[in-house]
């Protein structure tokens, strides 16, 4: 199912077909290195890919991850995520497979995203984005994310920064 559809992007529904390019993209330390700190192996990819489909039908659902593609070609680029932190805020994250980086397509997405969330009523956004990503900060900050606090993440122990962004 499509959510939004940018210039040269559409935001859908994640598919098994997107296990090939999912997995490759999950399994690179650089895609990784601010997410778990470490690349996830092809088993642990084979599980996580269905839960994350599962989770579309399931009622009460607040973690929504979907599959980035290229319009010209369908190629899967990415993942792009909309889900209620501990605190019931909604929260964005999105990745790329490390072949599609600096093509201007997070910084494309992320605007798409943030009309989606205007036009179903969202008030809100939150972006935690770890202090050494550097051209993901640049991105959120772009895109008018406003500096909340500095702090250290529970999970990697990385230094991290919250932003807020009201739509």
């Amino acid at each position: 199912m499509t959510i939004f559809k940018t210039k040269r992007l559409i935001v859908r529904s994640l598919k098994m077909e997107d296990f090939e390019a999912f997995n490759k993209m999950q399994s690179n330390k650089n895609v990784m290195r601010f997410v778990r700190g470490r690349p996830m192996t092809y088993e642990e990819n084979k599980e996580e890919l269905p839960k994350l489909i599962e989770f579309y039908d399931k009622e009460g659902n607040d973690f929504f991850i979907y599959a980035i593609t290229r319009i010209e070609d369908g190629f899967f680029v990415g993942t792009i995520a909309l889900i209620k932190d501990e605190f019931k805020n909604d929260e964005i994250g999105y990745r790329f497979l490390e072949e599609y980086w600096g093509n201007g397509y997070g910084t494309e997405v992320l605007s798409g995203l943030i009309a989606y969330c205007k036009s179903i009523k969202m008030k809100n956004l939150i972006a935690i984005v770890a202090t050494e990503n550097v051209a993901s900060l640049k991105m959120i900050k772009n895109a008018g994310f406003q500096f909340i606090e500095n702090f250290v993440s529970d999970d990697l122990q990385l230094p991290e920064q919250r932003y807020y962004l009201e739509l």
